[in-house]
């Protein structure tokens, strides 16, 4: 090491950041120059092998020399990004006369939201969440819920049938078909909800329409009660309509549930039916392969449309279904 070759090594570092053309330039050059393999650096680690006498004056010439070539590294980068901030104040530049193009922020459609709350709010409450086809069998979605074959909801007045009727194709009326799945190749404890699309041939009208959303719960555990049914259903429907909401369960039928009811919740000063529910028939259990000796169970299912307008005071359901943006967009974008 010489006292020339550290000179030399200053002038080439000048010469290369002076003759950067931009920023990505000098960070190639500022490495050859500052990094591990410059020479500065192998000369500056090279100290530690020489005799005392020379380690303190090479030792100041390397130190005035790293600082030389930091010196000239810092002007040569305050110069590039001075002209490439430059560069952007003419090239960037926007024109604040033009007209503003008002896009609208797309958002979830308030069925979407409402449902991912009802999913949020059960897997809070350890359940999971299945789903299935649209397309259902016929044995899915009657005869395994012990629907006889001349139940009224099998009739073509309120379920679309598939060509050719004999398939036994259906579209799903309800989304009851998911627990027979889940039940069938799942084995107890289960706890799950199913949210989905279902469909019936009803007349569009104020509050009917041939496609609607439900949501389904099923418990299926040991010693499972009507008191942990009314337990859950209290709690749900507190977190849909207020802390201050009141359920009642009045008896009704169901073919897949025994006993049945209907799910009132009384909502501003009146009551208002909400959904069906009831412990889960020992037929459908057995159907199933469930020892119905050790298992008992619970569903309910919910509109989530008739949740939506009960919810929001909404009167018409063509509101929720026609894809009016002065509606939708008063529930928030829901992302």
């Amino acid at each position: 090491m010489r006292v020339e070759e550290i000179s030399v090594w200053i002038s080439d570092a000048r010469t290369a950041f002076d003759g950067a053309i931009d920023l990505d330039a000098l960070k190639i050059v500022r490495l050859a120059h500052t990094g591990d393999k410059s020479p500065i650096s192998l000369a500056s680690r090279a100290l530690g092998g020489m005799a005392p006498e020379d380690k303190a004056s090479f030792g100041k010439l390397i130190g005035d020399a790293k600082a030389a070539i930091a010196s000239a590294l810092a002007g040569a980068t305050a110069a590039l990004e001075a002209e490439r901030d430059r560069k952007v104040l003419l090239e960037e530049v926007v024109d604040v006369t033009l007209p503003v193009q008002r896009a609208h922020r797309g958002g979830l459609h308030p069925i979407s939201i409402i449902r991912n709350e009802v999913t949020d709010f059960f897997i809070e409450q350890g359940f999971s969440v299945e789903e299935g086809p649209e397309l259902e069998s016929g044995w899915l979605n009657f005869d395994a819920l012990n629907m006889p074959a001349d139940h009224p909801a099998r009739t073509m007045q309120d379920t679309f049938f598939i060509e050719p009727v004999e398939s036994g194709m259906v579209l799903r009326t309800h989304t009851s078909p998911v627990q027979i799945r889940t039940m069938l190749t799942q084995t107890p404890p289960i706890y799950i909800i199913c949210p989905g699309r279902t469909f019936r041939a009803d007349e569009l009208d104020a509050t009917h329409s041939p496609v609607f959303h439900q949501v389904e719960g099923l418990v299926v555990d040991k010693g499972i009660t009507m008191a942990h049914l009314k337990g859950t259903l209290d709690n749900f429907a507190r977190h849909m309509f207020g802390p201050g909401v009141t359920t009642r369960l009045r008896p009704s039928f169901f073919p897949f549930t025994e006993p049945s009811a209907e799910v009132d919740i009384f909502f501003n000063n009146r009551w208002i039916e909400w959904g069906g529910c009831g412990m889960v028939n020992p037929m459908v259990l057995a159907t199933c392969g469930i020892d119905t000796d050790l298992y008992s169970g619970f569903a309910f299912g919910m509109g989530l449309e008739r949740t939506l307008m009960v919810r929001h005071g909404i009167t018409d359901m063509h509101d929720i279904v026609e894809g009016d943006l002065r509606f939708t967009r008063q529930f928030g974008v829901g992302l």
